[in-house]
């Protein structure tokens, strides 16, 4: 079977689909260009199904190249039988493949080589094969004594170590264990008795056991954590009737032989020695790497659904990095994210310098304009709240053009970011501390064109982020970034670097020649231009033009998500509507309105040498080009007083942001300094919620001395 077949049964598509998708990715392709503009190739796959068939034919890939070294490794051995060759040709995994091999591999000096140096591999196969001699087991061993094995007894454990190796190197006793271990196995984890835990964190493994097929993703990353920090002892059980009748299917002892003790001992020597640990820790990393995927691919949906929100257009943003003794970092910017002011105000101990603070705030609020206060949610943003609702309890009774309004938002990788090279090129005037004030108001106003700029990692959505496989991690998430900015469109004459990086077929050098061609040549009039630009070939022009817009430039349809390779189509498409592309898109709908139907479409498509899947995205574009997705998602909450613990009960509703999604409930922003949990069994039954979202809760429960706040749903 060949791999895109195998991969179109693994993902319930046709071998088509598969086929057409791997050799576009071979191609060059990117996945944003593959899945907006190679709908008929790949019968219209989504960017996480192409994702998908990427990683599975790297993987075959991968399983490919190590069966071949295999086979070339076993034939220079000279044992690759025809059998041996055709179960390493049908092996369709690692593991098994590696089972397989076991026997062959190269190992380092053990009881069994050195055993077999001595002469006694004939006594372990007599062993083995459980012949019946009227002999007893030290007569039998006699013909194998030497100067090395001066003793039957010395001979027969020997024999013994040969066996036990042989029984553990078994593909089938390995595997048929390994199911079971899987299955029934349980994983016992014990407190270290002089380890210190002192916040308790793994309280609840302690004293635990759980069946390997039952534990949760993030109980397994925890139990790790904590083995690591050599606080939890952790070991593997796998019932012995299970580990002894995969041993016997193939090792049987027969009573009737006089060697039936001597094999009855190496399967229990093996099963201590051997086999057991190998499949503890095969099973262990299993549940490893299933964690950790469960965890990246949790962190890959909240960090979509964050960088998804919507933009604040249309307010000049106040924002406040809290501190205590370094006081409160302030920073103005408009509404194109110029800083047109900054200071620092120290509010809170030991300075105290609330009146002041309030007083240098109320200037910058009239001075600029400020509609918005964004506050980091850190050290001292619940006192930093009520400097802010004092604020604007002084100021919103006053006659003015905008009414005041405030917001805590994540400040996750506000520090990391203000320390970087990027964020010294783009505010080289300002310390690191102004820097973060600057970043906690820009990812307010377009949470995208900040939160880019800072390595995902650090964003702080996911869960055990830094226990999981940071390489895999990475790619992930960069992926989720490349899918979301493509997936808005960026505006090249606006753009920063750290924007443009992520677009289609651009890296960071063709980003920074494109802002340097801008700054000396003037803002882009057509996407054209773009082919005058250092390292704009016409590949990385036709992965990148698509998801380029130019909103106010000489070409209408240089604003839309409209590929230049189809312009000729919606040309005609406008002509055979009776429009051109000078009529505003506003004013097309009505003529456009005759392709709603699917035959007419079909039949304009067939006129014009297209496929149905493009000519249904220009017909959407022309009518509203470049739209934003984010547009259709509710606009965070915003707030103007302070809500205390003191003023919730039980039974009270409140609308609440969704900060973070986890394996066993979701935190929710309800204007507290902490969030809330929605824990998982208050879910409905189908969630469609996500990092970002508005949601309805119910207060369930308050424990004011521990912070904590539990939630219910409200359908």
């Amino acid at each position: 079977m060949n791999h895109a077949q195998r991969i179109a049964d693994q993902l319930n598509i046709n071998n088509r689909q598969a086929a057409a998708t791997i050799q576009l990715l071979d191609d060059g392709n990117t996945v944003p260009f593959i899945s907006r503009y190679r709908k008929e190739a790949t019968g219209g796959l989504d960017e996480e199904q192409i994702r998908e068939i990427g990683s599975l034919v790297a993987n075959q890939r991968a399983l490919d190249k190590r069966r071949q070294t295999i086979l070339d490794t076993v034939a220079e051995q000279g044992k690759l039988t025809p059998e041996l060759q055709q179960k390493l040709q049908l092996a369709e995994t690692m593991t098994a493949l590696e089972d397989l091999y076991q026997p062959y591999k190269p190992k380092r000096r053990t009881k069994a080589s050195v055993a077999r140096q001595r002469g006694l591999q004939r006594l372990a196969d007599l062993i083995i094969i459980q012949g019946r001699e009227h002999r007893n087991a030290h007569e039998l061993a006699r013909p194998f004594l030497n100067e090395e094995v001066p003793t039957a007894k010395e001979a027969l454990a020997g024999a013994r170590d040969i066996v036990a190796e042989t029984i553990s190197d078994k593909a089938e006793v390995r595997q048929r264990t390994r199911e079971k271990g899987l299955v029934w196995g349980l994983l016992v984890c014990r407190k270290i008795e002089k380890a210190e835990d002192p916040r308790g964190v793994y309280k609840t493994y302690y004293e635990f056991q759980g069946r390997v097929e039952r534990l949760q993703p993030h109980q397994v990353l925890a139990i790790n954590r904590g083995e690591k920090e050599k606080i939890l002892r952790v070991s593997l059980e796998v019932p012995e009737r299970d580990w002894r009748q995969a041993i016997e299917n193939y090792f049987r002892p027969d009573r009737r032989s006089v060697l039936a003790e001597q094999l009855q001992l190496a399967i229990d020597d093996t099963a201590g020695r051997l086999l057991l640990p190998a499949i503890e820790r095969d099973i262990r990393r299993h549940l490893t790497e299933k964690a950790e995927r469960h965890a990246i691919s949790v962190f890959a949906v909240n960090l979509r659904n964050l960088l998804l929100q919507p933009p604040l257009a249309g307010y000049n943003i106040l924002g406040l990095d809290p501190g205590y003794r370094t006081g409160c970092k302030v920073a103005v910017v408009d509404g194109t994210g110029k800083v047109v002011d900054s200071g620092t105000i120290y509010p809170h101990p030991p300075q105290k310098k609330w009146k002041d603070s309030l007083r240098l705030l109320r200037q910058l609020v009239d001075g600029h304009e400020v509609g918005l206060i964004a506050i980091g949610n850190g050290t001292a943003s619940r006192e930093t709240e009520v400097l802010v609702a004092d604020l604007i309890s002084s100021m919103n009774g006053r006659e003015s053009k905008q009414k005041l309004q405030y917001l805590i938002t994540n400040e996750a990788g506000a520090s990391v970011y203000s320390a970087s090279p990027l964020a010294r090129a783009e505010l080289p005037e300002f310390d690191v501390t102004i820097r973060g004030a600057v970043s906690i108001a820009r990812r307010v106003q377009d949470p995208l064109s900040e939160l880019v700029k800072i390595d995902p990692r650090s964003i702080g959505v996911g869960l055990y982020q830094h226990d999981v496989n940071q390489s895999e991690l990475s790619n992930s998430l960069d992926g989720v970034v490349e899918g979301v900015v493509n997936r808005v469109g960026v505006e090249v004459n606006t753009a920063s670097i750290a924007l443009l990086t992520h677009v289609s077929g651009i890296g960071p050098k063709l980003a920074n020649n494109i802002v340097a061609y801008r700054d000396q040549n003037g803002p882009f009039s057509t996407r054209e231009d773009l082919r005058q630009v250092s390292g704009m070939g016409p590949r990385s022009f036709e992965q990148a033009a698509g998801f380029l817009r130019i909103n106010d430039g000489a070409y209408r349809l240089d604003a839309s998500a409209i590929h230049p390779e189809s312009y000729a189509v919606a040309e005609a498409v406008l002509e055979a509507s009776g429009l051109s592309t000078e009529v505003p898109p506003a004013e097309r709908e009505p003529a456009l309105r005759q392709w709603s139907d699917e035959a007419q479409r079909s039949r304009l498509a067939a006129e014009l040498g297209t496929g149905l899947p493009t000519l249904s995205d220009i017909l959407e574009q022309l009518v509203r080009p470049g739209r934003d997705p984010r547009a259709d998602l509710p606009p965070p909450i915003l707030r103007t007083d302070v809500l205390n613990m003191d003023d919730l009960s039980p039974g009270m509703h409140l609308k609440g942001t969704v900060r973070n999604v986890v394996d066993f409930g979701a935190f929710v922003d309800v204007g507290l300094k902490n969030d809330g949990l929605l824990h998982r069994s208050q879910w409905p039954r189908n969630p469609q919620f996500g990092v970002g979202d508005v949601i309805d809760v119910q207060i369930l429960k308050v424990e004011a001395d521990r912070g904590r706040i539990s939630l219910g749903w409200v359908d």
